[in-house]
Protein backbone atom coordinates (compact mmCIF):
# COMPACT_ATOMS: atom_id res chain seq x y z
CA UNK A 1 0.00 0.00 0.00
CA UNK A 2 1.38 3.45 -0.91
CA UNK A 3 1.59 6.27 1.61
CA UNK A 4 -1.15 8.08 -0.30
CA UNK A 5 -3.39 5.00 -0.01
CA UNK A 6 -2.68 4.83 3.72
CA UNK A 7 -3.59 8.50 4.03
CA UNK A 8 -6.88 7.81 2.29
CA UNK A 9 -7.52 4.78 4.49
CA UNK A 10 -7.00 7.02 7.55
CA UNK A 11 -9.47 9.55 6.14
CA UNK A 12 -6.69 12.10 5.64
CA UNK A 13 -5.50 14.10 2.67
CA UNK A 14 -2.14 15.72 2.19
CA UNK A 15 -2.69 19.46 2.70
CA UNK A 16 -1.22 22.28 0.66
CA UNK A 17 2.16 23.36 1.95
CA UNK A 18 1.82 25.97 4.69
CA UNK A 19 3.22 29.33 3.60
CA UNK A 20 6.33 30.43 5.50
CA UNK A 21 5.92 33.07 8.22
CA UNK A 22 9.30 34.69 7.53
CA UNK A 23 12.42 34.43 5.35
CA UNK A 24 12.73 30.65 4.83
CA UNK A 25 11.33 27.85 2.68
CA UNK A 26 9.16 24.95 3.90
CA UNK A 27 11.66 22.25 2.90
CA UNK A 28 15.12 21.88 1.39
CA UNK A 29 16.63 18.87 -0.32
CA UNK A 30 20.33 18.20 0.17
CA UNK A 31 21.48 15.01 -1.50
CA UNK A 32 19.22 12.17 -0.38
CA UNK A 33 17.73 14.08 2.55
CA UNK A 34 14.92 16.59 2.89
CA UNK A 35 14.93 18.92 5.88
CA UNK A 36 11.66 20.60 6.75
CA UNK A 37 11.25 23.88 8.51
CA UNK A 38 9.21 23.75 11.70
CA UNK A 39 5.56 23.07 10.91
CA UNK A 40 2.76 24.51 13.02
CA UNK A 41 -0.73 23.01 13.45
CA UNK A 42 -2.20 25.05 10.61
CA UNK A 43 -5.20 23.93 8.54
CA UNK A 44 -6.50 26.00 5.63
CA UNK A 45 -4.30 28.91 6.69
CA UNK A 46 -5.57 28.96 10.28
CA UNK A 47 -3.70 28.03 13.44
CA UNK A 48 -5.88 25.45 15.20
CA UNK A 49 -5.03 26.50 18.78
CA UNK A 50 -2.86 28.83 20.82
CA UNK A 51 -1.41 28.69 24.30
CA UNK A 52 0.67 26.53 26.56
CA UNK A 53 0.22 22.79 26.89
CA UNK A 54 -0.75 21.96 30.44
CA UNK A 55 -2.52 25.32 30.82
CA UNK A 56 -4.71 26.56 27.93
CA UNK A 57 -4.22 23.41 25.80
CA UNK A 58 -4.75 19.87 27.08
CA UNK A 59 -2.12 17.20 26.41
CA UNK A 60 -4.74 15.24 24.43
CA UNK A 61 -5.48 18.22 22.20
CA UNK A 62 -1.75 18.88 21.80
CA UNK A 63 -1.26 15.26 20.69
CA UNK A 64 -3.80 15.86 17.89
CA UNK A 65 -2.10 19.15 17.00
CA UNK A 66 1.22 17.31 16.69
CA UNK A 67 -0.45 14.97 14.18
CA UNK A 68 -1.46 18.01 12.14
CA UNK A 69 2.11 19.32 12.29
CA UNK A 70 3.42 15.97 11.00
CA UNK A 71 0.92 15.98 8.14
CA UNK A 72 2.09 19.50 7.23
CA UNK A 73 5.71 18.31 7.37
CA UNK A 74 4.89 15.45 4.98
CA UNK A 75 3.29 17.97 2.63
CA UNK A 76 6.51 20.01 2.75
CA UNK A 77 8.57 16.91 1.93
CA UNK A 78 6.15 16.03 -0.87
CA UNK A 79 6.53 19.51 -2.34
CA UNK A 80 10.21 18.75 -2.90
CA UNK A 81 10.13 15.07 -3.94
CA UNK A 82 6.65 14.65 -5.42
CA UNK A 83 5.17 11.29 -4.48
CA UNK A 84 5.44 10.28 -0.81
CA UNK A 85 6.59 6.87 -2.05
CA UNK A 86 9.93 8.60 -2.69
CA UNK A 87 10.46 8.71 1.08
CA UNK A 88 12.88 5.94 2.08
CA UNK A 89 12.47 6.67 5.77
CA UNK A 90 11.95 9.42 8.30
CA UNK A 91 15.35 9.81 9.93
CA UNK A 92 14.68 12.36 12.67
CA UNK A 93 11.76 14.26 14.18
CA UNK A 94 12.10 17.22 16.51
CA UNK A 95 8.96 18.29 18.35
CA UNK A 96 8.70 21.54 20.27
CA UNK A 97 5.96 21.89 22.87
CA UNK A 98 5.09 25.30 24.34
CA UNK A 99 4.74 24.15 27.92
CA UNK A 100 3.33 25.39 31.17
CA UNK A 101 6.26 25.31 33.64
CA UNK A 102 4.67 22.37 35.50
CA UNK A 103 4.07 20.30 32.33
CA UNK A 104 6.55 17.49 31.61
CA UNK A 105 4.64 15.33 29.14
CA UNK A 106 6.37 16.55 25.97
CA UNK A 107 7.19 13.01 24.74
CA UNK A 108 3.52 11.98 24.88
CA UNK A 109 2.49 15.09 22.92
CA UNK A 110 5.09 14.51 20.21
CA UNK A 111 3.92 10.89 19.98
CA UNK A 112 1.07 12.36 17.95
CA UNK A 113 3.53 13.16 15.15
CA UNK A 114 5.56 9.97 15.54
CA UNK A 115 2.58 7.66 15.54
CA UNK A 116 1.02 9.33 12.50
CA UNK A 117 4.26 8.98 10.54
CA UNK A 118 4.36 5.26 11.37
CA UNK A 119 0.68 4.86 10.40
CA UNK A 120 1.33 6.45 7.01
CA UNK A 121 4.82 5.13 6.21
CA UNK A 122 4.98 1.87 8.17
CA UNK A 123 8.49 0.94 9.30
CA UNK A 124 9.88 3.78 7.16
CA UNK A 125 8.07 6.17 9.50
CA UNK A 126 10.00 5.01 12.58
CA UNK A 127 12.66 7.54 13.50
CA UNK A 128 15.01 9.07 16.04
CA UNK A 129 13.38 11.93 17.93
CA UNK A 130 13.66 14.80 20.36
CA UNK A 131 10.69 16.25 22.28
CA UNK A 132 11.54 19.64 23.73
CA UNK A 133 9.58 21.89 26.07
CA UNK A 134 9.87 25.59 25.24
CA UNK A 135 8.51 28.83 26.66
CA UNK A 136 6.80 30.07 23.49
CA UNK A 137 6.48 29.17 19.80
CA UNK A 138 5.68 31.33 16.74
CA UNK A 139 2.13 32.76 16.78
CA UNK A 140 1.75 31.33 20.31
CA UNK A 141 1.30 27.84 18.78
CA UNK A 142 1.25 24.97 21.28
CA UNK A 143 3.30 22.57 19.11
CA UNK A 144 5.81 22.70 16.26
CA UNK A 145 7.33 19.73 14.42
CA UNK A 146 10.24 19.46 12.00
CA UNK A 147 11.71 16.39 10.39
CA UNK A 148 14.47 14.98 8.24
CA UNK A 149 13.53 12.44 5.58
CA UNK A 150 15.78 10.21 3.52
CA UNK A 151 14.49 10.14 -0.06
CA UNK A 152 15.30 8.54 -3.41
Amino acid sequence: MTPEERLSELGLTLPKVVAPLAAYVPAVRSGNHVYTSGQLPVVDGKLLATGKVGAEVSPEDAYQLARTCALNALAAVGSVVGDLSNIVRIVKVVGFVASDPAFSGQPQVVNGASELLAEILGDAGKHARSAVGVAVLPLNAPVEVELVAEVV
